[in-house]
């Protein structure tokens, strides 16, 4: 048995998985507020309660997590938790425990995936084999590389979510100055590809380009999440700032999505992961992302060339901390329950 977690800014998402016949099989998932806990070690706990059984059944834990792994340590992002390897396994006593970047987990995730779970966004050459790329808008903004090897695509770690924001737009120029103003200093891509990236925007478009916040709207943003009711409202088309809103994400989105894309050449596709992709597919299809992706000038050919697709299952950085976590145990061990479950 595999444990594997997802630890986001928000919440803690955690699940045992066995393999039945080669591929993974959940046997049970919980989602935890992580700012509710002291640490990730009392998540688990919670999770894991007083089921001996369940304990001793347990070969391996992976946990994908924000931010940079080294050493076997690393510093939450958007948390106040330190992990560390040594520590988690001898405060959960299991044998094999992994930390990897959160994108990284989803690397792996999405080839654990069925084809229903893949939405494509741009189709271009869906039969093109090569290097992918990976780039997930959430709480904050992950990416990683997928690199083709000839026979596997191997995940790799980035942090390139906070590499400067590049203005391509006058409005995105001003939109820069808004935000060098505001957080007195750098703007990454996260400050507006993201769900702060989202209400980042609102706020630019209401206080500087004065556009209209209708009395209705700001009870609704003070009562409600303000990214959900941005989102919702920019797609039935009830607020003219919330559609402004979108277009200028979906934009600032399709534009790094294509500078990874050129700086992996990934002609293996994109993917665009985390929990916003999937709930906003008609404000990506309305073509302020694809044009933003393919305008790169005399390498726009080549973009228009690479596939893009959604990931649709929000447990594919859980299904990639699992397949890891088995790997990589099995390497130590030289016992796979992945290649053990398979039927002769």
């Amino acid at each position: 048995m595999i444990l594997a977690g997802d630890v986001g800014g928000t919440k803690v998402h955690l699940a045992l998985y066995d393999f039945q016949n080669g591929k993974l099989h959940s046997i049970r998932d919980e989602k935890f507020p992580a700012h509710e806990f002291p640490s990730l070690d009392d998540v688990v706990e919670r999770f894991l309660g007083d089921d001996k059984d369940t304990r001793s059944q347990i070969i391996a834990a992976c946990f994908g997590c924000p931010g940079p792994v080294r050493g076997g340590r690393l510093k939450l992002t958007n948390l106040p938790w330190i992990l560390d390897v040594h520590e988690l396994v001898k405060s959960l006593d299991i044998e094999h425990i992994f930390l990897i970047n959160d994108l990284e987990a989803n690397g792996y995730g999405i080839l654990e995936l069925t084809p229903d779970k893949i939405y494509t966004l741009h189709a271009a050459n869906n039969a093109a084999v090569g290097h992918r790329g990976l780039i997930s808008a959430g709480t904050g903004l992950g990416e990683a590389l997928l690199i083709w090897d000839g026979k596997h695509h191997r995940p790799i770690a980035s942090e390139g979510g906070h590499c400067d924001f590049a203005p391509r737009t006058e409005r995105e120029v001003a939109l820069l100055q808004y935000l060098f103003r505001t957080l007195k200093g750098h703007v990454s891509f996260e400050r507006v590809v993201s769900g702060l990236g989202i209400q980042n925007i609102y706020a630019y478009l209401r206080d500087v380009e004065k556009l209209h916040e209708p009395q209705w709207l700001r009870d609704r943003l003070a009562a409600e999440d303000p990214n959900a009711v941005i989102s919702q409202c920019a797609q039935d088309g009830s607020s003219s700032i919330c559609f402004e809103t979108m277009k200028t994400f979906s934009a600032a989105y399709g534009a790094e999505a294509g500078n990874i894309a050129l700086k992996v050449l990934a002609m293996g596709g994109i993917y665009l992961g985390g929990g916003i992709a999937p709930k906003i597919i008609p404000t990506l299809e309305n073509g302020d992302f694809i044009q933003a992706f393919h305008d790169k000038g005399r390498l726009s050919p080549l973009l228009q060339s690479i596939p893009v697709r959604i990931i649709l299952d929000d447990t594919c950085a859980l299904l990639g901390a699992a397949a890891y976590a088995e790997a990589r145990a099995a390497e130590i061990s030289c016992c796979s329950e992945r290649a053990a479950s398979i039927k002769s």
